[in-house]
């Protein structure tokens, strides 16, 4: 989309200057009535080149030519073979270091896909399993707190450190920045069991589709940790896979940490950056006040760890630690993520079972074959088997 035809330049620079901290790219383009590709188009050319990369830059080929010489070409294709898992970008600036007249990485693309040296990508289609997602936003404290790991790095005396992150979408108030040991389900159980005994707990909890949150092989993508979480009654919500700006504040929460703590491994220095978070920085975002001014801790206590679960007007099973539930002395394989935890049989008739999980539809049991089929991605409300 093109940029308002008043003073085209001075917009581009109102534009960046706000891009840089604003918490919705997408409706900042929209506001200067341009696409979102061409919003990270400018951003990425005044990361790269400050104002002056604002320009407009010519589109017209090299020399005013219609094609690219002969030469031109075969020093493209001498690149590539030199470097065959590199793509046009990488290429073109190799090519920059050489010569002073540089072909546009859109050449660079249409010539070596004529030479036939361009891998198509291939798009893996992921399970879709795992997907609770709503796509709704927290508008009171306490609604959605969202959860990730940060991306890992080394610190000084060599250890590899990949802090937890855990915020509150509506005030973003960092509730925990933590060096965890590992990441594995008990280490990070015992972050949130603290969390919880300190801010009570959440209506839902928003993850990527990774361990320990959440499993791409299991039953709604449930883990032993969205279980558990699951089981205290807080609702799942995930983001979509190869999708960041379904949890776009807390991945520039994730930039601010990057720029600011890179390198840092002891956990007073990750408390004292929360508590300055926290307590002293003012968001543009919240009317310049700061997240502890509008945060305040949930009035759902916790109250530890149920034994079990109940389901009144349903017949309970108790998932075994292989996975499985006994249906008329045949095991029925459900998932190890619910192991010591039960389900409830809820007849539909047809000789066939809807089996739920505290507030999840799981799937169904057909008790003519004694199998389990899945509900796919469905929540209780949203789908129930044919």
């Amino acid at each position: 989309m093109p940029w308002k035809e008043i003073e085209p330049m001075n917009q581009r620079k109102e534009f960046v200057l706000k891009a840089i901290g604003t918490n919705n790219f997408r409706q900042l383009c929209e506001e200067y009535g341009i696409s979102a590709k061409t919003g990270y188009k400018w951003r990425e050319r005044f990361y790269e080149h400050g104002f002056e990369g604002l320009e407009e830059f010519s589109r017209r080929p090299l020399s005013h030519a219609k094609e690219l010489s002969e030469s031109v070409v075969c020093e493209m294709v001498r690149l590539k073979h030199a470097h065959p898992k590199w793509g046009p970008r990488k290429l073109r600036k190799v090519y920059e270091r050489i010569h002073s007249e540089v072909p546009s990485e859109s050449s660079f693309k249409r010539v070596l896909a004529r030479a036939g040296l361009v891998e198509e990508r291939r798009l893996r289609r992921r399970s879709e399993t795992g997907r609770i997602f709503t796509g709704r936003k927290a508008s009171v404290p306490n609604e959605i707190w969202t959860v990730d790991f940060k991306g890992w790095w080394y610190g000084a005396n060599g250890q590899r450190c990949e802090p937890l992150t855990i915020r509150d979408e509506c005030t973003r108030y960092v509730l925990e920045l933590r060096a965890v040991a590992d990441a594995r389900t008990e280490t990070i159980q015992a972050c949130f069991e603290r969390l919880f005994e300190r801010n009570g707990l959440p209506g839902a909890i928003r993850s990527d589709n990774g361990v320990p949150f959440a499993s791409c092989r299991g039953v709604l993508g449930l883990s032993k940790l969205s279980a558990w979480w699951v089981a205290l009654g807080i609702d799942l919500e995930r983001s979509r896979p190869g999708c960041p700006q379904d949890n776009g504040g807390h991945e520039r929460l994730h930039l601010d940490i990057e720029r600011e703590l890179r390198g840092e491994e002891q956990q007073a220095s990750f408390d004292e950056w929360r508590r300055t978070f926290n307590e002293e920085r003012p968001h543009e975002a919240l009317a310049m006040k700061c997240p502890a001014e509008l945060y305040q801790p949930s009035k759902r206590k916790f109250e530890g760890t149920p034994e079990d679960l109940s389901y009144p007007g349903m017949e309970p099973r108790r998932v075994k630690a292989t996975g499985e539930i006994c249906y008329e002395n045949h095991p029925v394989f459900i998932s190890t993520a619910l192991s010591d935890w039960s389900v409830g049989l809820e007849s539909c008739g047809r000789e066939k079972y809807n089996v739920h999980f505290a507030q999840l539809l799981l799937g169904q049991l057909d008790q003519t074959t004694a199998s389990f089929r899945r509900a796919e991605g469905a929540s209780p409300a949203e789908k129930e088997p044919s």
